[in-house]
């Protein structure tokens, strides 16, 4: 079982509220962001759920909707299933984070996609599969 902290709960609300600015969402609070939908929902619900925040995000900080990156987006956030899988109970995002220090290697998708998929227009647009190593589906270890 993943839980969510109080701190956790009102960051989340702090993010889809628009409050949280663009130097204070780094790589480790979009890890924190797909914990927080992660730990209540499925994959294939809580995606929606991140891009829409993100969406909001971007648009409420006046920054061009180009910056959104749909296989990035989908991809963290089967990595962080994945060693949500791994880690055991954890009772908070910071818990489930110090378990699963490897995630805040932002470089780790390198080892999943060549820089030229990752980085093509066509993967911005929309999720496509890596190239180098596949990312554990829900379930897989």
């Amino acid at each position: 079982m993943h839980a969510l902290s109080d701190d956790d709960r009102r960051f989340q609300a702090a993010f889809e509220a628009g409050s949280v600015s663009p130097a204070e969402f780094t790589h480790r609070a979009h890890l924190r962001l797909a914990y927080t939908y992660l730990a209540e929902h499925a994959v294939e619900a809580a995606l929606p759920l991140m891009r829409h925040a993100i969406h909001r995000f971007l648009a409420h900080q006046r920054i061009d909707a180009s910056k959104y990156h749909e296989t990035l987006t989908h991809a963290w956030l089967l990595a962080v299933r994945h060693f949500m899988e791994r880690a055991g109970n954890t009772g908070c995002a910071d818990d489930f984070l110090s378990r699963s220090a490897v995630l805040l290697d932002t470089s780790v998708m390198l080892t999943h996609y060549s820089k030229d998929l990752l980085f093509s227009s066509a993967a911005r647009a929309e999720y496509v599969e890596p190239d180098l190593d596949p990312i554990p589906q829900p379930g897989e270890y």
